[in-house]
């Protein structure tokens, strides 16, 4: 009898391939640790009149302490931005074919395959047609993505008025600060919201996904779980020549352990922290 991996990435037959670079996966592990971090000692400040967050505070190391580390994760947060956006423009100067990055199978642009592929689930979900087939990224991951990006701009910026109020006030008037305040926590709690929920069932909890999917930590999948999940970026690898040179070895013991570790932390956090909030927002 077959027996059902535990990491959705193990699935399937075949060799491992490559989908995620070193410097992927790390700037994701910055934004898990960072996320999580601004995310525990903001959420007390939103909802102080819960008793939770009190309890909350002191478990980070009091109010002085969660400053602190809230200030540190959002220079981490505008690290790993900065550097992303950093590497897009390294890429569009030096790559051969610029459009591929902005438009094609493998950007992360929305374009109508995007909108078609949401049609066709809504399909299938209904017993209606067939499962669509995913390029590199899916219209889900793009969401994820677009998410992501729009909201430490928008968060980031809002912060760094809040942080530094008396250089701001020199070119902004007062009630920006006000606007600034109400953007910064409901589109962190936005954030908070979408991450721990939405995100988190389309890459671990959807049944083909349960209870983890580690691809984004270790950077390899099975070339099963690439067919299945990303079915017209292997046709192309196949048509074009390169599938072999994408060939990995699997995981070493250390790296496959760490990363199941962090993402079953990452997500009983992130459930608990769901679960407090709705808690607070019902008393």
């Amino acid at each position: 009898m077959s027996t059902r991996p535990m990491n959705a990435a193990d699935r399937g037959a075949g060799p491992y391939l490559w989908r995620f670079s070193p410097l992927n996966r790390t700037l994701h592990a910055l934004v898990i640790v960072s996320f999580l971090g601004l995310v525990m000692t903001g959420l007390p400040l939103k909802f102080a009149y819960a008793p939770w967050a009190h309890a909350l505070v002191g478990l980070v190391g009091g109010v002085e302490t969660a400053g602190i580390i809230h200030r540190i994760c959002a220079v981490i947060t505008f690290g790993y931005f900065l550097t992303h956006v950093g590497n897009l423009i390294y890429r569009l100067i030096t790559s051969p074919n610029r459009k591929a990055i902005v438009w094609g199978p493998t950007s992360m642009t929305p374009q109508l395959k995007d909108l078609q592929d949401i049609v066709a689930m809504f399909k299938w979900f209904l017993g209606k047609g067939p499962r669509p087939r995913f390029e590199r990224y899916s219209y889900m991951e793009k969401f994820d993505y677009w998410a992501v990006f729009w909201g430490v701009a928008i968060i980031g910026t809002s912060g760094l008025m809040l942080w530094f109020p008396a250089f701001f006030a020199k070119l902004l008037p007062g009630w920006a600060f006000n606007i600034a305040t109400i953007i910064h926590s409901d589109e962190a709690l936005l954030a908070t919201a979408f991450i721990f929920t939405i995100h988190f069932f389309n890459v671990h909890f959807r049944p083909e996904k349960f209870p983890i999917d580690t691809v984004i930590f270790t950077g390899r999948a099975t070339t099963g779980y690439m067919k299945e999940e990303h079915e017209l970026e292997y046709d192309r690898a196949v048509a074009d020549g390169t599938l072999q040179a994408r060939v990995a070895p699997p995981a070493s013991r250390a790296a496959y352990l760490w990363s199941v570790v962090l993402g079953f932390i990452s997500a009983t956090i992130g459930i608990i922290l769901v679960i407090l909030v709705i808690w607070a927002l019902l008393h």
